[in-house]
């Protein structure tokens, strides 16, 4: 297992990330968009309050359609897939050119819907490619800490994004117990106290209390110290 770079291990972490974000934050807006179509007030503007994103938009169908597909928002979906796409690129040599293959066709799908109708329905196969994404990525990256990398960035996006989108407990301890082998194989340095109160948070069911999940997200953030 070769040495890996400062920066080569930052785009592993971040591929990771923005990978999972898409996928997971493509989840939930789904659940808001069922929401918004039954006209239930405020649902794009709680999305927003719970991702901690600045509301710059003007109405339900101007949330939808630049969250989804505007490549000028930081915060839209169609960003986080380019910032994918963009570290799939720099990494072509570890993840292979069939990992990244999934990667272009995910972002060919999700530009392409950008024109669609029915938006929404054209994206599915987006969250399909990047399972099939993970799958050969997990099958052809033969360094298991560079491979370990990249699964310690996914699953520290899936924690954060469950905890600010108040997902089951249950599977909030999954993705914790999911994280902690990949962040201690990764090489990457990390603060045990916090892992630890992160642990202590969740199976104390201290999630039920108001604020708690804001807390455990911003703990998160301070887990990896490098």
């Amino acid at each position: 297992m070769g040495t890996i770079s400062l920066e080569k291990r930052d785009s592993l972490y971040w591929l990771g990330r923005y990978t999972e974000r898409v996928y997971t934050t493509l989840k939930a807006f789904y659940d808001y968009y069922d929401q918004m179509i039954d006209r239930e007030a405020d649902a794009y503007k709680n999305l927003c309050q719970r991702l901690d994103i600045p509301n710059i938009y003007e109405s339900e169908e101007d949330f939808i359609h630049r969250f989804l597909f505007d490549p000028n928002d930081p915060n839209s979906i169609f960003t986080s897939l380019n910032r994918s796409y963009d570290n799939g690129i720099l990494l072509r040599n570890e993840i292979t050119s069939d990992s990244l293959a999934y990667l272009q066709m995910a972002l060919d799908i999700y530009a392409a819907s950008s024109h669609s109708d029915v938006p929404t329905m054209a994206l599915l196969p987006v969250q399909d490619y990047l399972l099939a994404f993970w799958a050969c990525m997990n099958d052809n990256v033969w360094d298991q800490r560079a491979r370990s990398i990249i699964k310690c960035g996914r699953y520290v996006e899936r924690l954060d994004l469950y905890f600010r989108l108040s997902f089951p407990t249950k599977e909030i301890e999954r993705t914790l117990c999911k994280m902690t082998p990949r962040l201690k194989q990764c090489g990457m340095a990390y603060d045990q106290e916090v892992l630890d109160v992160l642990y202590a948070r969740v199976r104390e069911n201290l999630l039920h209390t108001p604020g708690w999940r804001r807390e455990c997200a911003r703990l998160l953030m301070s887990l990896i110290t490098e």
